[in-house]
């Protein structure tokens, strides 16, 4: 599976149902594993759909900026990431966070790179710098 805008949140940006306003909303990035946990869907709409890898917490994406269509953020560091079996991290989902998993709008689904195995340290999401950002419109 390539990288991806879920099909549902550019729904979202076009109709503002449900509302996702990527500067001012609480934005967040989950490790996903993705032999095991989770598989993209184009169907999928909410974080409920989505299980985060078990040994990290989804981080706030920081210094978030929206221009000419461009999305970026800080870089994202999930620290002190627990190993969980023999699971690897494999994706990167990122959300719009409500509090309430059910509610909280899929926003994008990246990938593309090695995936990573826990060892208790930390993992450092490093994001593009070139023109596109993390993503772009």
């Amino acid at each position: 599976m390539a990288s991806a805008l879920y099909p549902l949140a550019k729904q979202s940006f076009l109709s503002q149902s449900p509302s996702i306003d990527m500067d001012t909303d609480t934005i967040k990035v989950a490790l996903v594993n993705t032999s095991t946990d989770y598989t993209y869907s184009s169907s999928h709409q909410y974080k409920s759909s989505v299980t985060s890898y078990s040994g990290s917490t989804d981080q706030s994406l920081s210094s978030v900026s929206v221009t000419n269509g461009v999305f970026d953020a800080a870089d994202a560091t999930f620290t002190s990431v627990a190993v969980s079996g023999t699971k690897t991290v494999a994706a990167l989902v990122i959300y719009k966070d409500t509090g309430t998993a059910s509610t909280s709008p899929l926003i994008a689904y990246i990938d593309g790179f090695t995936a990573v195995t826990p060892n208790g340290g930390n993992i450092a999401v490093t994001w593009d710098n070139g023109t596109s950002k993390i993503f772009a419109l």
